[in-house]
């Protein structure tokens, strides 16, 4: 831990030293909610988002915030090592040609509806019933934004495959409903909160209750999507080199909210951008485009609520970079590594490694919260 702010109702305890005013802002607000446990904990990786920062952990007693999971319920990470030592950049890019043709990505859908038994047993719930139909043409594919599938080269000596992904539509249509939900539901009761962005239902209404049971689908939802893409990745290098193996795949979230037990109390904790990082509890924490990223090792920290960042975290807002970055700058710096990268124009800029922020810091700043298993190195990637 870097720092503790006590100048609010409760403290607020960052893994940073800089924050911007407007993340800060946002956790001020959380730290004087009334039904906030403990305290704020803010991991390195922290930005500002609706109403909560990206890259914060909030434990709650008896209420659910949507805003504090986010808009992409279940985003979150899948990797898995091979037994490859080395692949030479002909052979690895005749993998990404076969990846690109079997994992639709950006607004791409699959062509056949996918069968999945999570699709007879969703729940009873509208939004979720709504879009079912379509989720069905949108399992394993991987959205846009910052989602990405990678091949890197581990510091273990092995080719690793990662990928970032979510729940696709489910996650931003059941965040939306049920923030519009809670939103009428705190106008209706006077409830006292600094800012509409961070309204909430008490758990014991039926409306808390249907958005746990859909969030919960939109993370199997999006466990289950990484699974299959990873699937697919799989066979992509099989077809061009028969005698890979492959080892466990590892699947986290970060956006989400769970019952868990801290300081002898059963408590809602959300993790908007932030990672489980239990005791022994593996994890995933990606750089931006170009630069490393890392399996670690959870501590148990419980200071942190048992959590981690989720990834190296913005600096600059996507159009902020797209208008403030410099194009053959951001390519040169990809192409000197001789990463099969993705910034082709100015709109790519948006996930340039310039509009992050520097992941050896992030990592140093939470050495109390992780350890470092793997570091892993870029050496393609795939993006919308």
């Amino acid at each position: 831990m870097k720092k503790v702010i006590d100048s609010e109702k409760l403290p607020i305890k960052l893994w940073l030293n800089d924050i911007e005013e407007g993340a800060l802002n946002q956790a001020k607000n959380l730290a004087n909610l009334p039904f906030v446990y403990k305290w704020i904990a803010l991991m390195p990786d922290s930005h500002s988002g609706y109403g909560m920062p990206i890259g914060g952990v909030m434990a709650t007693k008896g209420v659910i915030v949507p805003n504090a999971v986010g808009v992409d319920i279940g985003c979150g990470m899948s990797a898995v090592p091979t037994s490859l030592q080395s692949c030479d950049t002909k052979t690895l890019k005749t993998i990404l040609g076969k990846i690109r043709a079997s994992v639709p990505v950006g607004f791409n859908h699959h062509k056949d509806p996918a069968e999945w038994y999570g699709f007879n047993s969703a729940p009873d719930v509208p939004i979720v019933q709504q879009e079912l139909k379509n989720s069905r043409y949108q399992l394993g594919t991987l959205g846009g934004g910052n989602h990405f599938i990678e091949i890197q080269k581990g510091s273990d000596g092995f080719i690793w495959i990662m990928l970032h992904s979510g729940s696709r539509n489910f996650g931003l249509k059941i965040a939306q409903i049920y923030h519009e939900k809670a939103k009428w539901w705190c106008e209706k009761w006077y409830s006292n909160i600094p800012d509409k962005d961070l309204s909430f239902f008490p758990v014991e209404v039926i409306e808390a209750k249907e958005y746990l049971s859909a969030m919960n689908y939109a993370l199997d939802f999006a466990r289950e999507s990484r699974f299959r893409m990873i699937e697919q990745i799989k066979n992509a290098f099989s077809s061009s080199l028969p005698e890979i193996s492959f080892g466990d795949v590892i699947n986290i979230h970060h956006n989400y909210a769970a019952w868990e037990h801290h300081f002898g109390e059963d408590v809602l904790v959300h993790r908007k951008g932030a990672t489980l990082a239990r005791e022994g509890t593996i994890g995933l924490i990606p750089g931006s485009q170009g630069t490393k990223s890392y399996v670690v090792k959870g501590k148990g920290n419980p200071d942190s609520f048992m959590s981690c960042s989720h990834g190296a975290g913005r600096k600059m807002g996507r159009k902020q970079a797209q208008r403030e970055l410099n194009l053959d700058e951001e390519q040169k710096l990809l192409n000197d590594q001789g990463i099969v990268h993705a910034i082709r124009n100015i709109a790519d800029l948006d996930e340039a490694p310039g509009a992050y922020k520097n992941i050896a810091e992030v990592m140093k700043n939470q050495s109390d919260l992780v350890d470092i298993v793997v570091e892993l190195s870029p050496l393609a990637v795939i993006k919308a």
